[in-house]
């Protein structure tokens, strides 16, 4: 039993703001969070401080409901990285099948980061070191996470992108990475085309957790010699293929 004399009132009621609406995925307003017994000044001002943290997200019908912050956290307290350890295997039969170097991402604030990768054994491929961290608005398994986040978190996500612009095929700014977000959603593919580096051609797609949420992607890179247009929209679906796998593994 904890000892009440040392627990802190503040974060226990942050806290139990998180339990609850981690049991109600479609969120919840403030009205709907009577069962914390909670005075309504209170309990607004925790919501605006979990929000402001990025530990819940607020959506234009005044809905609350958990944030990646706390998925991200999670993954990196896992021991040598549960969701690697079950991705490894799919990875490595589409690095055999594309042979091009496979990697697994997930979203870190404004950045993307590598957790794996499974490095192709040709003499010129793409090499990235496990810790990585890639842009949103040019990397193929950003784009493949940001397609399919909740409408709200997506959007805030893309107000906060510099678009710094690396090639003349870099997604310019918020409007035009919204259009294309919206065509990687039907097609459950995204693609770089040497928006970061101009010789780099890369294809991603996400891994969804049972409630469809995107917790990583994965995504293979070559150089464009290999990776002509053809070349790339056929690996694209195998990419595809392969994350449907993983999103299976990580959901039985």
């Amino acid at each position: 039993m904890p000892q009440k004399t040392y627990m802190v009132p503040a974060l226990e009621r942050g806290l139990r703001i998180l339990e609850l609406l981690a049991g109600h995925p479609e969120g919840l307003m403030m009205n709907e969070m009577n069962a914390l017994e909670l005075p309504s000044a209170s309990l607004y001002r925790m919501l605006v401080t979990l929000n402001e943290l990025g530990y819940i997200i607020r959506d234009d019908n005044d809905r609350y409901r958990l944030g990646r912050k706390l998925l991200t956290l999670g993954y990196s307290s896992m021991d040598e990285g549960a969701l690697a350890e079950k991705a490894f295997g799919p990875m490595r039969e589409l690095r055999d099948r594309t042979g091009e170097t496979v990697m697994l991402g997930v979203l870190y604030g404004t950045e993307g980061v590598v957790i794996e990768s499974v490095k192709s054994t040709r003499a010129v491929c793409v090499s990235v070191r496990i810790g990585h961290h890639y842009p949103l608005h040019t990397a193929a398994p950003a784009k493949a996470m940001l397609a399919y986040l909740p409408d709200e978190e997506r959007k805030k996500i893309l107000k906060s992108i510099a678009y710094t612009k690396f090639t003349e095929n870099t997604i310019p700014d918020a409007d035009a990475f919204e259009r294309e977000l919206k065509d990687i959603r039907k097609s459950g593919i995204a693609y770089d085309r040497g928006e970061e580096l101009r010789e780099l051609r890369c294809a991603g797609a996400p891994v969804l957790n049972a409630s469809g949420y995107p917790v990583a992607a994965i995504w293979i890179g070559g150089p464009e010699s290999r990776l002509d247009e053809t070349t790339l929209c056929e690996y694209g679906a195998f990419v595809k293929e392969t994350a449907e796998k993983i999103t299976l593994k990580i959901t039985q």
